[in-house]
């Protein structure tokens, strides 16, 4: 009786502080957020460098709360809704601080990730549950936790071109004239910045690619079927359209300006229909 007691205090000890993680990176990327309005407002660069250092900050503290996790429950730490969200979260900031250093003194998509990292967080924290109970035989597979960990690592990869190509979208007609300084954006540099959108959309499509067979085949080996139309398949079947379209539509000269930027904000669209749009409707 006395190690089962110690084991469920230190569970819950544990917990207490993997929660407490979770809210401090929570906070610090509405705290990132609230920066990077400042820096869209006042267009002071150095609201944009201390915005994208809260950011890393909150990462530090989201890869710590996932390695606790995966300590706590001795498994893959990507199988539940909280979990999957927390990782999206990671992914999406990992990746736009990634790439952001290829740019000098932009930080406008910034405030897309940050409100995005933030709100995957604070779902999780309200919607999902932290409890670690032992999962259904359905999802105790290997194919599931490929399908999950890459999923959710395109549709962040995807987040982050969206955000690219919407502040593209914004800033592209003040730099035609004159009126974007102070965001770093000019005439020179914009077409490279545009292409990170491209560059992105690029390597998260055969994630999603993989995601989708590896859904399959885990759907196969539990049920005896590699796909049934459920809203979800459904979602990352017309998201994986929306893109393959986008990429094809890069190769096209008449439609690879505005027309192919309309094709990637909805593919993002799309990514958030695929997971936290179709968990909305079905609470409902």
């Amino acid at each position: 009786m006395l190690n089962y007691e110690m084991i469920l205090s230190r569970d819950s000890y544990l917990l207490a502080i993997e929660l407490r993680l979770f809210w401090l990176a929570s906070l610090i990327y509405g705290l990132a957020l609230i920066l990077y309005i400042f820096h869209i407002i006042t267009r002071a660069n150095v609201f944009g460098k201390a915005a994208a250092t809260a950011m890393l900050v909150g990462v530090i503290a989201q890869a710590g709360l996932i390695v606790l996790r995966a300590f706590e429950a001795g498994r893959a730490p990507f199988q539940t809704l909280y979990e999957s969200l927390s990782w999206f979260a990671l992914c999406a900031s990992v990746t736009y601080l990634y790439e952001s250093r290829r740019w000098k003194n932009i930080y406008f998509p910034g405030v897309f990730v940050s409100a995005l990292s933030m709100g995957a967080c604070l779902y999780a924290l309200f919607a999902g549950s932290p409890a670690i109970e032992p999962l259904s035989p359905a999802l105790q597979s290997y194919w599931f936790e490929w399908h999950v960990i890459l999923a959710f690592f395109s549709y962040a990869v995807f987040a982050v071109s969206a955000s690219i190509e919407a502040a593209y979208l914004i800033l592209s007609p003040f730099v035609k004239k004159g009126g974007a300084t102070g965001y770093g954006v000019n005439t020179e540099n914009i077409r490279d910045f545009h292409r990170s959108a491209f560059r992105l959309v690029l390597f998260g499509y055969p994630l999603l690619t993989f995601a989708i067979f590896s859904g399959a085949a885990w759907a196969n080996n539990t049920w005896g079927r590699y796909w049934s139309w459920d809203p979800k398949e459904t979602w990352s079947l017309i998201t994986w359209t929306v893109f393959t379209i986008y990429l094809h539509s890069k190769t096209i000269p008449a439609l690879k300006g505005w027309p192919a930027s309309v094709f990637n904000i909805i593919g993002f669209i799309c990514v958030m229909m695929a997971f936290p749009g179709v968990n909305w409707l079905a609470s409902l």
